[in-house]
């Protein structure tokens, strides 16, 4: 089968293309923007990219277009497929339908930590010699990766797949998770985001109850007893097996730490091992327990995930040291919600002590553009010492709607707002001083600015 992918080089897309092509589909695909590191590793994929949406991409005559969500009516490719009446599908059901189909399914879904705790739960798997596919929304440091059929080139049985609540496309206004069909569902954490399509928290809950809903009755759920979103999602029905994690009683999963960061894992009052890694955070203990209670439901024993989360490596931009200058350390985060803020300067500050932490951050995700959650910024950086913001100004697409430096003035003298990139890296590294970290948190690539701090502090 020829395909052609709209929207080919975001990471969900993107990964699609690499299944496909492994699969055996001719694939090709076209964006707006094609450039690297994505065009780089699909073009090496041997899958040609066509920069653009120009209608006349209908000559190519593939057997089927898959659309990708970032695609809208008025797309001039996608109004010459609906005028002619071409086939076309979305990215997750042409998933569901072609590459899940047939194999056991583990989901991992949630507001935050989809993408570290699916990469620990294909980590255990592989570790165990399960061989798993699966498609993440990030590089996992010990695959090198995002996506995969398989380690070894043979169908594997099981596949992992970072389950996101996002809609599927401007046809179908389900959440992507939907189409997986997990057979083990991970629900790890649910708090109110995607401004831009949902309106409130419960709508996101009753997406949710939807997810539950296609898991079947041989399945498991493993849900966060912590959250009171997720324990109204689970009144609302569930058929399956269910197993929760986190709670301070020992209902199923539970942990106990220790000062140095190690950890044991409780399962109903008895002890399966004892973590210890270089991860921090609370967050990361809890991503870890959700990951050991899926990967025990395929039949790995928990203490073999234990061990083998001894040897984790984490995830591309969590946490990621990208360089140290003049002992002046400088890192890498996705945190772009006010709670995975917050979450991350804790680990950050939990590791560092009394150093001073540097926070640099781009609210530039579709709801904090929206300016929905711009009252829980202040807040969410009350750790750092010092909070340097970036918005651009204007009318353009990447414009926030609000003013950053007045939502950031509860911080007082410690937090300044930006609208210049080169302002921001000169003022920031004139105020960095030997022993500080550098904390750059953005769902996005940020205009480089992890390397310009670098060069400005190397110079």
């Amino acid at each position: 089968m020829h395909i052609h992918i709209l929207g080919v080089c975001g990471t969900f897309m993107g990964g699609l293309a690499v299944l496909a092509k492994a699969a055996g589909h001719k694939v090709t695909g076209c964006d707006a923007n094609v450039y690297p590191p994505m065009s780089t590793q699909l073009e090496a994929q041997g899958i040609e990219l066509i920069e653009g949406f120009g209608p006349e991409q209908i000559a190519l005559q593939p057997d089927l277009f898959v659309i990708g969500n970032v695609v809208s009516r008025g797309n001039p490719l996608m109004e010459e497929i609906l005028n002619r009446g071409l086939p076309y599908v979305s990215g997750p059901q042409w998933i569901g339908e072609h590459i899940l189909q047939g194999k056991w399914v583990l989901a991992v879904a949630g507001t935050h930590g989809k993408t570290t705790t699916s990469s620990m739960l294909a980590w255990i798997l592989e570790d165990a010699g399960y061989d798993p596919g699966f498609l993440i929304g990030g590089v996992p440091m010990n695959f090198g990766i995002s996506a995969r059929l398989s380690g070894s080139g043979a169908q594997s049985s099981f596949f992992v797949i970072e389950a996101d609540e996002y809609d599927t496309a401007f046809f179908d206004k389900r959440s992507k998770f939907v189409h997986y069909r997990a057979k083990t569902a991970i629900l790890n954490n649910l708090e109110y985001d995607h401004a831009d399509i949902f309106p409130d928290l419960q709508a996101i809950e009753t997406q949710f109850h939807h997810l539950v809903r296609t898991v079947p009755g041989v399945g498991r759920v493993v849900v966060n007893a912590r959250e009171e979103a997720l324990q109204r999602v689970m009144q609302r029905g569930c058929w399956s097996e269910t197993e929760w994690f986190g709670s301070a009683e020992p209902r199923d999963w539970t942990l106990t730490t220790f000062e140095d960061g190690r950890f044991d894992v409780l399962f109903q009052g008895e002890k399966q091992g004892t973590g210890d890694w270089q991860l921090t955070g609370e967050h990361n203990r809890m991503n870890a327990l959700a990951a050991i209670a899926a990967a025990r439901h395929v039949g790995v024993p928990p203490a073999q995930a234990i061990a083998a989360l001894g040897r984790f490596e984490n995830v591309k931009r969590r946490m990621e040291l990208r360089g140290t200058v003049n002992d002046i350390a400088v890192y890498d985060d996705f945190a772009h919600h006010p709670t995975a803020i917050a979450t991350t300067v804790a680990g950050l500050r939990k590791k560092v002590g009394a150093a001073r932490i540097l926070a640099v951050l781009e609210p530039r995700s579709n709801t904090m553009k929206l300016g929905t959650m711009k009252e829980a910024l202040p807040p969410s950086l009350a750790d750092a010492d010092l909070v340097f913001g970036y918005g651009a100004t204007g009318s353009g697409k990447d414009a926030l709607g609000w003013d950053l430096a007045a939502a950031l003035s509860p911080l007082g003298a410690k937090a300044q707002a930006f609208n210049d990139l080169p302002t921001l890296v000169k003022a920031l590294t004139t105020q960095a001083r030997p022993g500080d970290h550098i904390l750059v948190m953005s769902n996005g690539g940020f205009g480089g600015v992890h390397q310009k701090i670098l060069d400005a502090l190397a110079s």
